[in-house]
């Protein structure tokens, strides 16, 4: 799985640099994300941009990382430039839980009004 990770500030910001989130990499990305989850971070924007296809293994590994960022009182932004996984967090009925936005810098200013 291609990935990076930008910190600074209590901020954690994952890009996933692949097309898809689905059974292929969701172990994966649920290891990384308890690593980043356990670390002193406050927020972690998940950068979904590039992807094209999330399934229900994907969405697994996203929801870990609320529960475990939740559990902390810490929080999770998910970023999709293109709108594609946003269908399914409505559908999922999780467009209330997680913040989904267009852009990093949309994220940003989330934090900042919170």
């Amino acid at each position: 799985m291609k990935f990076t990770v930008d910190k600074e500030n209590g901020l954690a910001i994952f890009h996933l640099h692949e097309n898809r989130l689905d059974s292929n990499n969701a172990a994966e990305a649920k290891s990384e994300f308890l690593i980043l989850c356990q670390s002193s971070i406050d927020v972690l924007i998940l950068d979904l941009t590039e992807v094209t296809f999330c399934d229900s293994s994907g969405l697994s590994a996203i929801l870990l990382a609320e529960r475990q960022l939740r559990e902390r009182d810490a929080g999770l932004i998910v970023v999709d430039v293109n709108g594609k996984i946003r269908s399914l967090f409505e559908i999922a009925k999780l467009t209330d839980v997680i913040p989904l936005v267009g852009s990093i810098d949309e994220a940003r200013d989330l934090i900042v009004e919170d």
